[in-house]
């Protein structure tokens, strides 16, 4: 694997509260592991959640005896959920803290992804296919006939998430598997990202792109040159010909 990311304050916000995680190399009993995480709850919390929803769950990873990838991802996310959740009620400053979580790992060309919240996970090959469900209000008006998924960029409720790390006593995400072909990238990001810039845009920077740290670049590039309205995470994984 070769990955890079990159994160971005953006146009608008005093802080930055996006907080990635990105290794080609084995963390614990992972081959590989790559997160993006996205942090709310006011001007401390939210950065206090996301950087260490990310720092708890890679440790956790390292210490893992589970072979499993699935129940590693599982287990992490219980874990950090369950600390973010004691904290929030017992800190005051820390009160109502929460952060999306998307989280992925490459094993022998099967991507295994798991996310709660709208921070997104991408395949870009000859199409781009957005492989997790976002975790949001307009998400839940789309599936239920309500709201018509062109107009989800301009409704004033599209920043409100359903789910969320350390809101509530469970945390419940969703899991996926995704065969990967030979020429596929991976893109985890943000919503600073996908509120700013459509999917085939992100597609197009992917693919004419050569090197993963060119196409983050590019990508917080245009996030910003929209407005960049929000802070913007981005993390791009690419497979090396001998893994494919």
């Amino acid at each position: 694997m070769i990955s890079y990311g990159k994160t971005d304050i953006g146009m608008c916000r005093s802080m930055n509260q996006d907080c990635i995680f990105f290794s080609d190399k084995s963390i614990g009993n992972l081959p590989n592991l790559y997160i993006v995480a996205d942090g709310m709850g006011g001007h401390k919390a939210g950065d206090y959640a996301s950087s260490h929803a990310v720092e708890w769950f890679v440790e956790y990873v390292k210490e893992c005896e589970y072979a499993n990838p699935i129940t590693i991802l599982k287990t992490g996310i219980t874990k950090v959920n369950d600390s973010l959740f004691q904290l929030s009620s017992e800190r005051n400053e820390l009160r109502g803290m929460g952060t999306t979580f998307v989280v992925a790992v490459i094993v022998n060309g099967k991507l295994i992804v798991s996310n709660i919240g709208d921070s997104r996970l991408y395949v870009i090959g000859e199409d781009i296919r957005q492989i997790t469900l976002d975790h949001s209000l307009v998400e839940e008006l789309i599936r239920t006939g309500q709201l018509e998924r062109r107009k989800v960029r301009f409704h004033p409720e599209k920043n409100i998430i359903t789910r969320a790390l350390g809101t509530a006593k469970e945390a419940v995400p969703d899991f996926f598997e995704v065969e990967l072909e030979k020429h596929d990238k991976v893109l985890l990001c943000s919503d600073g990202l996908t509120n700013m810039v459509e999917d085939d845009e992100i597609a197009s920077i992917i693919n004419r792109e050569k090197h993963a740290d060119k196409m983050c670049d590019l990508l917080i590039e245009r996030a910003n040159y929209y407005g960049g309205k929000d802070n913007i995470g981005v993390v791009v994984v690419e497979q090396t010909v001998n893994e494919v």
